[in-house]
Formats: structure tokens, C-alpha cells, sequence
């Protein structure tokens, strides 16, 4: 399987899920997240689902500063509707490294390990996301925009080409290098990406 060797110089989330450790699928509950699996979920990389990984790895750092955070301890809100934009997209790479999920997740057993209702949409928030520990309420909003980090401008260029069905092979495989780029400079600019408010 070939995929950018960035991929995998990205921080991996490494979580503790009191469910798989119940359930005898990891030992003590313990595994990781990196950035090829949420890759592998979305079907794609792009700004949008790096930009998923980055808020959920870097709230996790700032609610769980010393030890692995808990899977389905972590509720999630959104300021957008689920149908607006690319929430969903969002939405989706943060429920499969959170467990959040809004009606749809796990029901729990005998009242424990539930992960449904952990995510809300139209909230009255100020941020990308708000990520809050269900054990102690403490919450972090987080602030994604990668405005800043420009793509390259051969990339207008070769889509025009791709819309008309007009790019050749070499084309269509150097689109593809210069859209990574692009994400491999936001993962490498994150303090200019990204901002975590403790709230």
C-alpha cells in the first residue's frame, strides 16, 4: 500500500477505551489513532480531514495533558449544522478517534460505556469545536483555519485541465503530489493552523 511517507511522521493520538479493555479487545484498553487510519476512513487526504485530526489531537493534549486520553469520555459540539459545509466530514474523523457520536453510537451495557449523545451540532459556541471531558466538564475550544497555508498555483492550473478532461496522465499524477504538499505544510505549521482555548 503506497501513500505519502509524511503520513506517518504525523503525532499519533493514543487513547485508552474503558469499552475495549471490557471487552478484552486491547490490552488494558490502550491502542492509537495516527493520521493514515482517519485517511483510511475518509477515503482522502486533505486540509479538511487533517484539519479534524489536528483539532482532536491537539484538545485531547490540552484535557488529557499526562495520560492517554479516554475514549467515550469526550464530548464533542459544533457551532455548524451536521448538513452544513464539510461538518460532516469533520464530524466523522473526530467520532472515530473520540467514540462521540450524536444518536447513532453505542447504547453502552447495563448503563455503562455509552457513546451516543457525545455530539451536538448548532451550538452556541465561538469555535471550530468545543471538546469537553465528561468527567470533569473541564472544555477547550478549538480554532482551525488554514487559510494561510497557500496551495501551489500549478494546482488551479492542472483542475481546470481535469474539469475539461483535458489532463494528461503526468498531470493528473502531479495534482495529487502538489494537493499532499499542501497538506504536509499544514501538519508542519500547526501554530499557524491551529489554537486551543482553555476554557
Amino acid at each position: 500500500m503506497g501513500y505519502p511517507k509524511f503520513f506517518d511522521e504525523i503525532e499519533v493520538i493514543k487513547v485508552k477505551d474503558p469499552l475495549s479493555a471490557a471487552l478484552g479487545a486491547f490490552e488494558a484498553g490502550e491502542y492509537e489513532f495516527n493520521y493514515l487510519d482517519a485517511v483510511k476512513s475518509a477515503g482522502h487526504s486533505c486540509p479538511t480531514v487533517a484539519g479534524a485530526y489536528i483539532m482532536t489531537l491537539e484538545a485531547l493534549k490540552a484535557l488529557y495533558p499526562n495520560e492517554r486520553a479516554v475514549r467515550g469520555n469526550i464530548k464533542v459540539e459544533f457551532e455548524e449544522a451536521l448538513e452544513d459545509g464539510v461538518a460532516g466530514v469533520i464530524a466523522n474523523v473526530i467520532s472515530q478517534i473520540t467514540g462521540a457520536t450524536d444518536k447513532s453510537g453505542f447504547k453502552g451495557l447495563q448503563g455503562k460505556f455509552a457513546r451516543h449523545s457525545l455530539m451536538s451540532f448548532n451550538s452556541d459556541i465561538n469555535s471550530s469545536a468545543r471538546f469537553t471531558r465528561v468527567d470533569t466538564n473541564k472544555s477547550v475550544d478549538v480554532n482551525y483555519n488554514p487559510s494561510e497555508i497557500l496551495p501551489n498555483p500549478d494546482m488551479q492550473i492542472i483542475m481546470q485541465k481535469m474539469m475539461q478532461g483535458q489532463a494528461t496522465p503526468n498531470e493528473l499524477k502531479e495534482f495529487g503530489v502538489l494537493w499532499q504538499d499542501r497538506v504536509k505544510r499544514i501538519f508542519e505549521n500547526l501554530g499557524s493552523v491551529v489554537s486551543v482555548e482553555e476554557l
